[in-house]
Formats: structure tokens, C-alpha cells, sequence
């Protein structure tokens, strides 16, 4: 059985061609076809010849074309272009995600039309491909999807610390200096720190004392209250005091992500990012793929506030350092949640 229309097509991380780690939820703010193919034959043959009559609809950042393939053979020859890619599904752990699998189990060659939600819009059998790509040359400009303009649900609050409170933090980060900031990856059931190249961004930790005092008591009073009037949550905890610095000079960015998607960060509600620095730089705005290609970007000393389960990218950073503090909110629910994630990883030692 199909997954049901409207409904969010599952995140996953897999190899292609190109990637070693591409995350399907990049795929966000494009439509998406998702092919799952048989093994070679005259059925794949047709799919694939159908597809490639179409091949001026797959263009990046507009749409996309995902083949997924069942045997090694085939995907050792694949190669990913411009708006085309491949995923390995040796063991059916992908059909079995999109329930692309007949009554047995067994791999149901369809295909799956996904919005620039991520949400899907249309599944068929391989016969009716042409229906798919009909519609998806009908469908237009992603960011008309909606038949409305797209906004994040996000919260952009000004003013929640002064320009001198700025330069203090900007200051302690360059005498601390920055070390590498790496991702949270999920191995062996264990979450671990990893540096690769899905984020280039170097942090200084804030020790306790007056910054951190100071830094918890602006949000506390500046910013807190605005989160409860938005979203109607009241946090109470605070995770990370930190400086981050994304840096023109090696393109600073942080790819399309979700912040609370390992167990030791399941208990984040909100990520806050207050930038300490925006007349001094370019690029580094906040985009949300699934709401379209709108970018935030909050003055120096304001904050834009969103939940950690939205999809976000930071775009590079063209022209000097972007200088940020980036918090994460969380309530007394969500300390329970972290610790039980943290006494886990500790009893697995």
C-alpha cells in the first residue's frame, strides 16, 4: 500500500553517485520525482528511455529526479547530473520507507511526486510515468506551489541585545579563537561528533561568568517573551552558550539540516540565532527550503527563533565573517528527555 497523499515523505540519509551522505530532506523546496525502478529489463528500459525524453523538466533548484535502483550492477554505471540522482536499495530500505512493496514484500516498481514540502502530491505504477511528468511540466515555479506566497513560521525578534553586549561576544570569540565545528551523526545507534564538509563554521565556547550571565539574562527578558507570545511555549532552559563565526574566506555555510533529530538532541524545541555583526558582512542568511527560497536575516543584536524541527540552511557567507550566538530552548519535558538520551549513551559507554 502507497503512503497516502499530503502525506511528509520520510527523511533518510543515503549514498549516491556523488555524495557519500545526501540528505533527501535537501531536496526541499523543489518538486521531487522519486522513481522506484525494477531490475534491468525492458520495463526499466522503457522507464528510463520515458524519463530521458523529459530531460529538460530536471534542472536544480526547480525540480529533481531521484532513480532508485535495486541491484549493484546497476548503480555502479550511474551517474548523477544536474537534477538527476541515484539511490542504492540493495535491501529494499528505501521501498520499504515509501512502502514502494506489494502485498509480499516484494519491490512494486512506481513512481512518487513530492512538492517543495516534501509532501507527496501523486504515486503510480511505472505504466502511467507519463502522467507524472505531464504533470510535473504543468505544475511550474516551485515557489507557486502553494497558490500563496510561503512563509517560515518563524519568529524575528529585534533588539535582544545591544550593540556593546555585540562586540563583547565578538571580542571574546577572537581571543579565544574558533575551533572547527562538526555535525551530529547517528552511528551505531550512537549519536557522534563528525567534521565534514556539510558545515564549514568554527565556534569559541563561552566559559561561565559575566558573558554567559549576561547572554542568558537578555534572552530571558528580551526574548523569552516573545517565544511565549508566538508560539505559546515557555522555555526554561537554555543549551550552548557559544560565539560561531562563518567565514568568507573558505565560503562559511551550514548545509540543509534539522537540529533535534539524534537522540541527545531530541529535547530541543527552539533554535535561536542572533547575529552580532550583519552590517559587516554578506550572504549568511537563514533559508527554510520546505517554505520556499525566501532568506531571514536578523540585525545586529536580533534574533530569528524557529522550531528545531524545521528544515534550514545558512547560505555561504560571501564578503567578511558573519559572527553569530546560536542557543537552543527547551523545557522541563524536554531536561527529562535529555537526560534519559545522555544516561543511555552513558550505559553504552
Amino acid at each position: 500500500m502507497s503512503l497516502p497523499l499530503a502525506t511528509r515523505a520520510p527523511d533518510f540519509l543515503s549514498q549516491t553517485p556523488s555524495s557519500p551522505r545526501f540528505a533527501f530532506a535537501a531536496a526541499g523546496g523543489r518538486y521531487s520525482l522519486l522513481v522506484f525502478l525494477p531490475a534491468p529489463g525492458p520495463e526499466r528500459d522503457a522507464a528510463l528511455a520515458r524519463v530521458m525524453a523529459d530531460r529538460d523538466l530536471f534542472q536544480d533548484p526547480v525540480r529533481l529526479f531521484f532513480g532508485v535502483l535495486p541491484d549493484p550492477a546497476s548503480y555502479a554505471g550511474a551517474r548523477d547530473e544536474d537534477g538527476l540522482r541515484w539511490f542504492p536499495d540493495f535491501g529494499g530500505e528505501l521501498r520499504g520507507l515509501f512502502k514502494a512493496v506489494d502485498a509480499a514484500g516484494a519491490l512494486r516498481p512506481e513512481w512518487m511526486l513530492i512538492d517543495p514540502g516534501l509532501r507527496l502530491l501523486g504515486a503510480g505504477p511505472l505504466a502511467s510515468l507519463g502522467e507524472a511528468l505531464g504533470a510535473l511540466r504543468r505544475l511550474g515555479d516551485p515557489e507557486d506551489h502553494a497558490g500563496v506566497a510561503m512563509t517560515a513560521p518563524v519568529l524575528v525578534a529585534p533588539r535582544v541585545l545591544e550593540p556593546d553586549f555585540c562586540r563583547e561576544l565578538i571580542a571574546a570569540y577572537e581571543a579565544a579563537g574558533g575551533a572547527a565545528s562538526g555535525v551530529m551523526r547517528v552511528v551505531d545507534g550512537q549519536a557522534v561528533g563528525q567534521l565534514d564538509d556539510f558545515k564549514r563554521r568554527r565556534d569559541a565556547h563561552l566559559p561561565p561568568g559575566p558573558l554567559v550571565d549576561g547572554l542568558r539574562a537578555r534572552i530571558a527578558e528580551q526574548l523569552l517573551p516573545e517565544l511565549k507570545r508566538a508560539f505559546n511555549f515557555e522555555a526554561t532552559r537554555i543549551e550552548r552558550y557559544i560565539v560561531a563565526c562563518y567565514d568568507a574566506a573558505d565560503g562559511g555555510y551550514f548545509r540543509a539540516h534539522r537540529d533535534n533529530v539524534t537522540p541527545e538532541t531530541a529535547h530541543r524545541k527552539f533554535a535561536v540565532t542572533i547575529n552580532l555583526n550583519s552590517e559587516a558582512f554578506e550572504g549568511g542568511e537563514l533559508r527554510f527550503p520546505e517554505y520556499g527560497r525566501r532568506s531571514y536575516r536578523a540585525p545586529t543584536g536580533g534574533a530569528v527563533v524557529f522550531s528545531a524541527s524545521l528544515l534550514h540552511e545558512a547560505l555561504p557567507v560571501v564578503r567578511g565573517r558573519r559572527y553569530a550566538t546560536l542557543p537552543f530552548l527547551y523545557d522541563e519535558a524536554g531536561a527529562r528527555v535529555r537526560a534519559e538520551a545522555l544516561a543511555r549513551r552513558d550505559e553504552r559507554g
